[in-house]
């Protein structure tokens, strides 16, 4: 029997979060011989194993095709894999592991604000210097593909191996590209992020690799989790509106519909004047007050774990791009 394989975190915030986000979904990741073990179940999927990665080695297998499915940031994404989009797909963002990669300069260079000041200086500082501007960085691609994107060339690449933030203060660059959430540890090093300078807004993603085999078992296997991830989602977009009255029919569900962005009811209008809705949560109050004054003596409002549909826009998005 075939195994899909999902590649996530091996400790850390981001194993965590991993961890809570498939089991918002219904999806239980278990390492059987505990937190070492660096390979895992799902016991909801028998067709599927967990391998535990650091989030580079989650990228790296993706792109060479060994893990059909992977949760790490896109900024690894765009960074280590050329032509990304080509060799995988980013299913869905999963709402943790924010951060930007982003342009610092010394906040003494009070005159540098944009990167067309900064295109400026390196010429100047090059004249000056007689070399050029050293950029500190572990974003080497990502870096060469933004500055050419704003026409900067005079600047050379110092690849990072520590903390990046503290390159300007020690003299081994004039600036940085690098990671922040907040952008207090780059303030705590006199760096202010350049007006423009933010290349990538990243988060973690569910990321399925192009490359791997995908084959029935695997396909198979792929839509079971999709479908609890998606239903998932859409749940908390929703909220169950449910309410008993002699006045429902089908005039008033489509006027409910128009008016109130209502999706098509779980039920109709039953003989019993039953009547279940699909409400966005912003515009339950409003949807209450309409079907009291239709009628209805009572309206219970709940919240879905999961509204599973025929249509899975996350699986649809996987089989158009292997062509399936």
């Amino acid at each position: 029997m075939s195994t899909l394989l999902i590649g996530v975190p091996s400790k850390g915030r981001l194993q965590e979060n991993a961890h809570a986000f498939f089991a918002r979904a219904g999806i239980t990741l278990v390492q059987p011989r505990g937190g070492r073990d660096y390979r895992g179940t799902i016991p909801e999927l028998p067709g599927v194993e967990v391998v535990y990665l650091s989030a580079s080695e989650i990228t790296s297998q993706l792109a060479q095709g060994a893990i059909q499915f992977g949760v790490t940031g896109e900024d690894l994404v765009r960074e280590v894999i050329p032509d990304a989009d080509k060799r995988v797909i980013l299913i869905d963002g999963l709402g943790f592991g924010f951060a930007n990669v982003v342009v610092a300069v010394p906040q003494a260079w009070i005159d540098v604000r944009t990167m067309h000041d900064l295109d400026d200086v390196a010429t100047a500082f090059h004249a000056k210097h007689d070399r050029r501007m050293r950029v500190a960085t572990k974003y080497v691609n990502l870096t060469r593909t933004f500055f050419a994107r704003h026409g900067i060339g005079d600047y050379r690449i110092v690849e990072s191996l520590g903390a990046t933030e503290g390159a300007p203060a020690t003299g081994s660059a004039e600036l940085i590209v690098d990671i922040t959430t907040t952008g207090a540890t780059l303030a705590a090093n006199g760096l202010k992020v350049l007006d423009d300078g933010i290349m990538l807004r990243s988060q973690a993603n569910l990321v399925a690799s192009l490359a791997a085999h995908w084959g029935k078992e695997e396909l198979a296997a792929a839509r079971a989790l999709l479908d609890r991830v998606a239903a998932e989602r859409r749940a908390r977009t929703m909220r169950e509106v449910r309410t008993r009255f002699k006045a429902a029919d089908a005039e008033l569900v489509a006027e409910a519909k128009g008016r109130f962005g209502v999706q098509a009811p779980l039920g109709g209008p039953t003989s019993s004047g039953m009547l279940t809705l699909l409400c966005p949560p912003d515009r339950v109050h409003e949807l209450a007050v309409f079907l009291r004054e239709a009628g209805a003596e009572t309206v219970m409002v709940a919240s879905p774990e999961f509204v599973f549909a025929r249509e899975n826009a996350l699986y649809e998005a996987l089989v158009r791009r292997l062509d399936r």
